[in-house]
């Protein structure tokens, strides 16, 4: 799955309704992906392992602890990929999702919820980036 891909699914899965913590989402998104392939859910995970990496930076989350500031910035990539862009330009488009502390933590056991439903079995995830928060050292760097 490329970044179209990832962003046109979110889009494509986003509810129409109010959904303050993403579970609409992540559930849409769930049941989505279980009818895919599975390599289509490892390109998710990956994409979305990719975009939350890319949010871990000093400048959005010093002011936050480690899951308040997982659970933000995946807040920020439900929110779509406007947004999500929006916020790469400019931190201060961050704030509003610190300061209200607006959550997507369902949003991030989308692709092991997937896996479970295609193959049965637990993910032993293993992606190319890490979305825990501080581990990309560059983001976070004198």
């Amino acid at each position: 799955m490329d970044e179209d891909a990832f962003w046109q699914l979110i889009e494509d899965c986003r509810p129409t309704e109010p959904d303050p913590d993403a579970d609409l989402l992540a559930d849409t998104l769930t049941e989505r992906l279980a009818q895919s392939p599975l390599p289509l859910v490892i390109g998710f995970a990956e994409q979305l392992s990719w975009a939350l990496h890319r949010l871990d930076r000093k400048e959005y989350g010093h002011d936050l602890g480690g899951d308040a500031f997982l659970y933000t910035r995946a807040a920020v990539v439900a929110a779509g990929r406007t947004e999500f862009d929006s916020v790469l330009q400019d931190p201060a488009a961050f704030t509003p999702y610190a300061t209200d502390l607006i959550w997507a933590e369902s949003l991030l056991y989308t692709p092991d919820r997937a896996y479970m439903c295609i193959t049965g079995e637990e993910w032993g995830r293993d992606t190319r980036y890490s979305y825990e928060s501080c581990s990309n050292s560059e983001g976070w760097a004198d």
